[in-house]
């Protein structure tokens, strides 16, 4: 593939970092003042996650942080990504009270990376919402972006004097999606339709203001960069010759990508075809406007350029076909008219929806590129399942790991695209979300069952550290 081997490294100052979020490692839900969250809520309903597991202890990244620190230093990472938990800092949400201890741990976080010339990437919202503001509405609310604005003025005057990235909020697509379309996730809400839209658009407005925050009241002072997590898939027409197939794939990455790119990083709207569709299909259900909200021309210029370096998650790719929705079919999913369908060819990592498409990832970055004016990439996050129990030999993510980075390093040096980070999702083992601890991503294997819930380094995670060391591909066999 590459001429000469000085072609299979990365760039002398490229990021190699883990990720992690706080809901799914930190345990301690209610350890030291620390508010609820809506995920503990959601968690403690019967049925809602695989086995009625929770996040109560987790990974106990809590009490356990040395353990994380010396995971993180195993693998010599240059970057590590977490996040805050907004109620272990403000447990009601407000800055009415601030809750010293959670500033403590944070502190001492941020404070052991960079004494082992670790930097940190800090998320503000990885989807745990402080549940005395979903009381008051949530992210539904027209107040909510307000709250967030105040929760991000007060992290960036307490931390940024040693944080330097930060991200607003971590893929507000799949939040409210998930979230307040199909209750999949906390806080369970089905609205179909109309909630998804909403939620999207207050999470812009809070983005917007967080950042014009920093931009107005720290920059100068705390020289930073912001900006928001994406997430989305690849996506190709089933058929590319047919014209429709064709046009649902472009929904099918404007209902994802687009529709927090277009607005941030593009001409401060929604994507046309994401406006146009929706706006037909509300008409035709008799609505009296369009059940996504406009952005007026005063939240255009506030939204537009929000953002210093484009953050993008990957995890899968999709082939995608025209699929007709009823007219009075109020939904997400009918409104896109395209349906994501997995190629039989694609390998499967662990979970069904996760088939390993490495080549996606490089046309995903080349998309960025060409479409939103050359930006700084961060792939924030990108990773591999396997299915409990894990073997210590993951052979076959050590083989998707090596490929992906493989399609990263062509998009660097053959499509001339600025990537300048790799976040693995993630650096331990923990709980997915509904799915609870049935799956794993780690770089480190996590013992659920041991009262230390020990840490031992998949080979994944040794291969990760060579690729580190080398700065490159030279160590690692091609497959």
């Amino acid at each position: 593939m590459f001429q000469h081997d000085r072609d299979r490294h990365f760039p002398e100052d490229f990021v190699w970092g883990a990720a992690s979020a706080a809901y799914q490692i930190e345990g301690g839900w209610n350890a030291d003042g620390k508010g609820p969250s809506i995920w503990d809520t959601f968690c403690h309903e019967k049925g809602r996650v695989f086995e009625d597991q929770t996040g109560d202890v987790a990974c106990n990244s809590y009490e356990l942080w040395e353990e994380d620190l010396r995971c993180i230093t195993q693998l010599g990472l240059t970057h590590y990504r977490l996040s805050f938990c907004w109620s272990r800092l403000l447990p009601d949400g407000t800055t009415r009270h601030v809750n010293q201890k959670g500033v403590d741990y944070y502190n001492r976080i941020i404070n052991d990376l960079l004494a082992n010339s670790v930097t940190p990437m800090v998320t503000l919202y990885h989807f745990d919402l402080p549940q005395a503001l979903q009381d008051r509405g949530g992210w539904e609310s027209e107040e909510i972006a307000g709250f967030f604005d105040e929760y991000a003025r007060f992290c960036f005057r307490t931390f940024g004097d040693r944080v330097k990235l930060w991200v607003t909020l971590n893929e507000p697509c799949v939040c409210a999606e998930l979230g307040y379309e199909e209750a999949y996730h906390a806080p369970g809400v089905q609205k179909p339709g109309t909630s998804v839209y909403l939620v999207g658009h207050n999470m812009l407005k809070a983005h917007s203001r967080a950042w014009h925050s920093y931009n107005r009241l720290f920059r100068s002072e705390q020289q930073g960069l912001v900006s928001l997590a994406l997430n989305s898939d690849w996506a190709e027409p089933c058929n590319p010759s047919n014209p429709e197939d064709v046009a649902a794939t472009q929904r099918y990455i404007a209902f994802s990508l687009d529709w927090f790119a277009s607005p941030v990083f593009g001409d401060g709207d929604y994507p046309a075809v994401m406006k146009a569709q929706i706006a037909a299909r509300s008409r035709a259900q008799g609505c009296p406007s369009s059940r996504l909200p406009e952005i007026t021309p005063q939240m255009k210029e506030e939204v537009k350029g929000t953002a210093d370096f484009f953050a993008i998650n990957y995890y899968t790719s999709r082939r995608v076909r025209f699929t007709k929705s009823a007219a009075q079919t109020v939904s997400f999913s009918s409104d896109k008219e395209a349906e994501g369908i997995v190629d039989p060819s694609w390998p499967i990592a662990g979970v069904s929806w996760m088939a390993v498409v490495p080549w996606g990832l490089r046309k995903l970055l080349k998309y960025i590129k060409d479409s939103y004016g050359d930006p700084r990439i961060y792939i924030t996050e990108n990773g591999f399942s396997a299915v409990d129990p894990a073997p210590l030999e993951d052979t076959q993510r050590c083989a998707f790991a090596r490929d992906t980075l493989l399609e990263v390093l062509r998009a660097i040096r053959q499509d001339g695209v600025d990537v300048r980070g790799y976040f693995v999702w993630s650096l331990l083992d923990n709980f997915e979300w509904v799915q609870g601890y049935s799956v794993r991503f780690g770089l480190f294997h996590v013992d659920f069952t041991h009262p230390r819930l020990s840490r031992t380094m998949y080979r994944s995670g040794e291969q990760y550290a060579k690729i580190i060391a080398s700065n490159g591909l030279s160590a690692v066999q091609e497959g």
